[in-house]
């Protein structure tokens, strides 16, 4: 099982889009996938059809210890479960805060999901906020995605996200490490999105072998600027749902297969 926290603390990136899109693809792949909204906001779970109105169950119970993993998470589509989100989400920064081993409720849960073993992808769409939220996705995960807006700025604030990450795979998860990072609102033709990108390219060839993000890839392909990834989440549909024949399910079904790629490399170096 792979499990892959989406994460980016700037809004706007393209970072929810991004794990929902790539969940239904790989879904629609074959792949067993559960995705889990670690967003207050729910904009993924509401991405999927799938909303928590009138007192539904959420993650929310699942940090206060009122429901187990398994009561939660609903089928969004074939292949595709979601573990959906809510407002209330947001107290788990206070509920928890002395609270021992609050980094680690998330991970506990899926442990004790008898549900969980059967999945091949659990993707975690992370809060943009560097809490107690996304400690819990990043204590769970062994590969973390990084959404990037290619854009000056987006360099400074992936430089916090890097710390971060060496910061928990010291001191809580040494199996963490950054895989990969996705250009989102790409637009073609700017040099200014040229020159970002092969600024990324050296900066990570040039890192420390022993670095959490050493031997991350800068996904070959980039998610072009697309109304319809904009207009999907109204309709509480994937993009390949909504639009299959626009640049954007274009876009992110190519990320699936890079995606699949790296799945069988992995699974050919473990052979």
């Amino acid at each position: 099982m792979r499990t892959i926290a989406v994460i980016n603390q700037k809004g706007g990136v393209g970072k929810t889009t991004t794990c929902v899109n790539l969940a239904a693809g790989l879904a629609r792949a074959g792949r067993r996938v559960c995705l889990i909204d670690l967003d207050p906001q729910g904009h993924a779970s509401m991405h999927l059809g799938v909303e928590t109105a009138g007192g539904a169950d959420s993650v929310y119970q699942v940090f206060s210890g009122a429901r187990t993993f398994d009561d939660v998470r609903q089928l969004a589509a074939d292949n595709l479960w979601v573990a959906p989100s809510d407002l209330d989400l947001a107290a788990t920064e206070l509920e928890l805060v002395d609270a021992p081993g609050r980094e680690y409720v998330l991970r506990k849960a899926l442990e004790q999901s008898q549900a969980a073993s059967s999945f091949d992808y659990v993707l975690m769409d992370c809060p943009p906020s560097l809490g107690v939220l996304t400690i819990n996705a990043l204590c769970l995960a062994r590969e973390v995605f990084i959404p990037l807006q290619p854009h000056f700025f987006a360099l400074q604030g992936l430089s916090k996200l890097m710390e971060t990450a060496a910061v928990v795979t010291r001191r809580l998860n040494r199996d963490l490490r950054i895989t990969g990072i996705v250009l989102c609102l790409y637009e073609t033709g700017t040099r200014l999105a040229s020159d970002v990108t092969d600024d990324l390219q050296r900066f990570l060839s040039a890192s420390d072998p022993q670095a959490p993000w050493s031997g991350a890839q800068v996904f070959s392909t980039k998610v072009r600027r697309n109304i319809k990834l904009a207009e999907a989440p109204s309709f509480g549909q994937s993009i390949f749902a909504y639009a299959p024949g626009s640049p954007g399910a274009q876009d992110y079904g190519s990320l699936v297969l890079e995606v699949l790629a790296a799945e069988r490399a992995q699974r050919a170096a473990a052979a």
